[in-house]
């Protein structure tokens, strides 16, 4: 009945979430392209440069069962202020210390931190949002990351080609890394002015004994979907720059850019379909285009193939996505969205 009474989105609570998940998108996207080239910079070889490139997402994944339990307790706009903390400090570490041991030292911080924020966030926005509006709402959460992610490769780019010019690649790296610090930062200013995170005692002992707010077994539909989404996705966070250098596309960052301006129209209206329709009426097409993305881009010799590639991506992703988170949250109850979030991050 109180949801009902909601007659927008646009809340300070909801705003704060947006502009915080703006700062963590911008400082994400501007590490994540560069980790497979600063590792090569550093000496690592392709397996080694693989498996620091990924490293961070395994230890979110075996951090999954503290971060539903403790999502599920624990205020949650004070844990992700500690996660954005965590973030921070990594990101000078990586500025500070250029060698591969201490890489993968932070690196393995960055996956602790990284167990908490994604879930954090999803369930912050949605907590929120009114139920009736939650896939139009998740996906306008969806746009604030995509508009950083639009400019940030860029920026770091931009950075990293500074720093050479001006001094050694060592400089060039080290300003993307503070750049990023920086950015989480500046977003512990938006949680600091949400709302507290208030934990009803009663409310908390309707979720049940600890382990069972680890995962959501109702949420294990939409997480084997967001798998297989993920699981592509993070091909272009990877590898986009260096597959842009080995085919001789120099102003590959274009592609993040396009990617993400189309996803700024497609996951608002795609959410708002999404509400009136179901969500699987956008699951399935979305999906499709998606894969056929990927055939685009690695037939790709140019960059106007690969621009073309990254708009039905977005068109893809920004349909799929948003609907799934939806789908996810929306299998258990308010009290319970927090192992929700986390199963479908575990995914």
């Amino acid at each position: 009945m109180a949801d009902r009474t909601k007659t927008t989105i646009w809340t300070k609570d909801y705003i704060c979430v947006l502009f915080s998940a703006l700062m963590l998108v911008l400082s994400h996207s501007s590490v994540n392209p560069m980790v497979s080239t600063y590792t090569t910079y550093l000496g690592a070889g392709p397996k080694l440069m693989g498996l620091l490139t990924g490293l961070f997402y395994g230890i979110a994944l075996a951090m999954r069962p503290v971060a539903g339990p403790v999502t599920t307790r624990v205020d949650n706009r004070k844990l992700m202020m500690i996660a954005y903390a965590i973030g921070a400090v990594v990101n000078l570490g990586y500025a500070l210390f250029h060698s591969i041991p201490m890489f993968m030292l932070f690196r393995f911080l960055n996956g602790v931190q990284y167990a908490f924020v994604g879930s954090l966030g999803v369930t912050l926005a949605a907590n929120s949002l009114p139920q009736e509006k939650l896939t139009s709402g998740l996906g306008i959460y969806g746009v604030a990351g995509a508009v950083a992610a639009s400019i940030a490769p860029q920026i770091a780019l931009w950075l990293r080609d500074w720093g050479e010019a001006i001094g050694n690649p060592d400089l060039g790296f080290t300003f993307v890394f503070l750049f990023a610090a920086a950015s989480l930062a500046l977003g512990l200013i938006p949680l600091y002015l949400m709302s507290p995170d208030v934990k009803d005692k009663e409310v908390l002992a309707t979720t049940g004994k600890w382990y069972q707010t680890i995962l959501s077994k109702h949420a294990a539909f939409p997480t084997v979907i967001m798998f297989l989404l993920i699981v592509a996705y993070s091909q272009f966070n990877g590898y986009m720059v260096p597959y842009g250098e080995e085919i001789g596309v120099k102003q590959i960052g274009l592609f993040f850019t396009v990617l993400s301006l189309v996803m700024l129209v497609t996951r608002p209206v795609c959410g708002s379909l999404s509400d009136r329709y179901g969500q699987k009426f956008l699951i399935i097409p979305g999906t499709v285009l998606f894969a056929a993305s990927f055939f685009i881009i690695g037939a790709a010799k140019d960059l106007t193939l690969i621009i073309v590639g990254a708009v039905v991506a977005a068109l893809g992703y920004g349909a799929a996505n948003p609907s799934v988170q939806s789908m996810c949250i929306q299998t258990e109850t308010k009290a319970r969205r927090a192992g929700a979030s986390n199963t479908i991050y575990a995914g």
